[in-house]
């Protein structure tokens, strides 16, 4: 059911050298759906992101799995449950495909790197969905942007969570890259059921990706809901401080949210 409750922040004030970043917010991931963070640079969504990835640790509230409290978890059974990718990780030179996707299987191995019976399976499936099988034997710091970023995809999905999260994945990708990305995203909520928690500038690419759209400003969040619920003209302008029309294309019902600056409102004006 889309209605589980996979992984959820709740309350969450975090800060940094005492200084608070968020305040007070509540995200909750389900399965089989997609939930974006979004709002201005400074907002606190990376923050927030890092926090459900348990790499920041709340001043307050907390963050839970199914009732549990996932500080108080080991760091083994939190990486069998919850995948981070993050915005950067450094390229190992020299390394294969296939080698750096079987990363993502080290949860599941023993403590001295024992049997991992579901591991080739994991990997392979891993390969397949990302279309990265045709490059498993190519050094990965020989590959394209676009192609490492379906590696290391890859090597999350490998990991073989529930929950998916994703530190602005389409970052520095050219336009098809960007796009198969998200399709991909998309895919591992409708197909096999992954909570995805995605961390997006691009408020387009969120309004077409997203089933539920966090929007924060100043650390906070100013709106939650679906798409159409917060991508709207007040809600955008008041958090963007800039003048944003959110279009809705009739035949698909998809939203665009276009900012209108000086240059535009003058061709208007003169029109």
């Amino acid at each position: 059911m889309t209605d589980v409750a996979a992984l959820a922040g709740i309350d969450l004030h975090l800060g940094y050298h005492g200084q608070l970043v968020a305040h007070a917010v509540s995200v909750t991931l389900r399965a089989g759906q997609v939930t974006a963070l979004v709002g201005p640079n400074g907002s606190g969504k990376s923050t927030v992101l890092r926090a459900l990835a348990r790499l920041h640790r709340p001043d307050q509230g907390d963050v839970m799995i199914a009732g549990d409290s996932v500080l108080a978890m080991a760091a083994r059974d939190y990486a069998r449950r919850v995948t981070l990718l993050s915005q950067s990780r450094p390229t190992p030179s020299g390394v294969s495909v296939r080698d750096v996707v079987s990363y993502g299987r080290h949860p599941h191995r023993g403590r001295w790197r024992g049997h991992d019976p579901d591991g080739p399976r994991a990997i392979a499936r891993a390969m397949e969905v990302t279309g990265t099988h045709p490059m498993a034997d190519r050094p990965v710091d020989e590959l394209s942007g676009g192609e490492l970023q379906r590696v290391w995809l890859a090597t999350c999905l490998a990991q073989n969570t529930g929950i998916l999260l994703l530190d602005e994945p389409t970052t520095f990708l050219d336009l098809r890259y960007q796009i198969e990305t998200l399709d991909l995203v998309r895919d591992l909520a409708d197909q096999h059921r992954v909570a995805v928690g995605i961390v997006l500038h691009d408020l387009n690419q969120a309004a077409a990706i997203a089933d539920h759209i966090v929007l924060l400003t100043g650390g906070r969040v100013r709106a939650s809901g679906t798409p159409r619920e917060v991508l709207t003209d007040a809600v955008l302008t008041d958090a963007y401080g800039i003048r944003i029309e959110v279009l809705c294309d009739p035949e698909t019902s998809h939203l665009t949210a276009r900012p209108v600056g000086r240059h535009l409102e003058r061709v208007r004006a003169l029109a």
